[in-house]
């Protein structure tokens, strides 16, 4: 019977649990914030009721469910090893570091009801002293940014070399007259080559038909600037990767979103298939 993977990621308060959290969404785990210290003894005690088909799964518990500073570490030490193959990740950061991420969100710390937060933060350290010591892995992330603590993380439990999840990338056709894409990494403008639509037997068709690309592809600038794209796109492409860029839109846009931006679109989404890359393809104003 094959192991899963289980993460339990705890720490102090404000240390980065939930950017942490989303990395390994990312990576594939299952993610559950937060469960109450009954239901994780039982799913510790017989994973394969609460996993399913699961394989990778990661669990968020700190000190909001209750009796988690009392219960944990003894339901750690009674893991079977033979089901579970088990870490534990401990978060934590300076007093000062947490006291200003604290005061900048302006989140009440889950013991400041009656202390100061700097009086919670040393109360929650010293609650969570034997869990840190049980501790498989520990993050300081005082002085990390959100992207170094993706990269930690990714580096800790990738399977890709050190890398995180694979990242997606998304080539979109749009007209300008209908708005630009919201969220685009990248945006070209293709309006400067020749018109089908001035064409009234190609004015029907779409960047998809043969008829367009022969038309489009008569003219010197087409094949050159898909030269030049796919070149410039294969070489950022891996430099985006290597920053642990979950994903990267990249926007070609002509006057209507139904000639040559879908053209290009499909040419570009050729080329970068033969140089490895997988990217998925939306001709947003097509239909228009």
């Amino acid at each position: 019977m094959s192991s899963i993977d289980l993460v339990i990621l705890t720490g102090l308060s404000g240390s980065g649990k939930s950017t942490v959290a989303k990395c390994f969404e990312d990576l594939g785990y299952y993610v559950v914030d937060n469960l109450p210290m009954p239901l994780l003894g039982e799913l510790l005690q017989d994973p394969r009721a609460f996993a399913g088909g699961v394989e990778k799964m990661a669990i968020v518990t700190d000190v909001r469910a209750p009796g988690f500073a009392a219960r944990l570490p003894s339901l750690y030490r009674s893991i079977d090893r033979h089901t579970l193959r088990v870490t534990l990740l401990f978060l934590e950061s300076s007093t000062e570091t947490l006291v200003r991420r604290f005061s900048e969100s302006r989140r009440p710390h889950p013991l400041s009801q009656t202390l100061s937060v700097s009086a919670a933060i040393e109360e929650e350290r010293e609650m969570l002293a034997e869990l840190r010591g049980l501790a498989d892995m520990v993050f300081d992330t005082s002085k990390w940014t959100v992207h170094e603590t993706r990269a930690k993380v990714y580096h800790a439990f990738g399977e890709r070399g050190g890398q995180g999840a694979e990242m997606q990338v998304s080539l979109i056709s749009f007209g300008f007259k209908y708005g630009i894409p919201v969220g685009s990494d990248l945006m070209f403008d293709v309006r400067f080559l020749p018109n089908p639509y001035f064409d009234l037997e190609l004015r029907p068709l779409t960047g998809r038909d043969e008829p367009i690309q022969r038309f489009l592809q008569a003219q010197s600038d087409f094949p050159e600037l898909v030269d030049r794209l796919a070149d410039l796109l294969i070489y950022l492409l891996p430099r985006y990767q290597a920053e642990n860029r979950s994903y990267l839109s990249v926007a070609i846009g002509c006057t209507g979103g139904k000639h040559r931006s879908v053209a290009m679109v499909e040419n570009l989404h050729r080329r970068l298939a033969e140089a490895g890359w997988k990217a998925k393809v939306e001709h947003r104003d097509i239909e228009r």
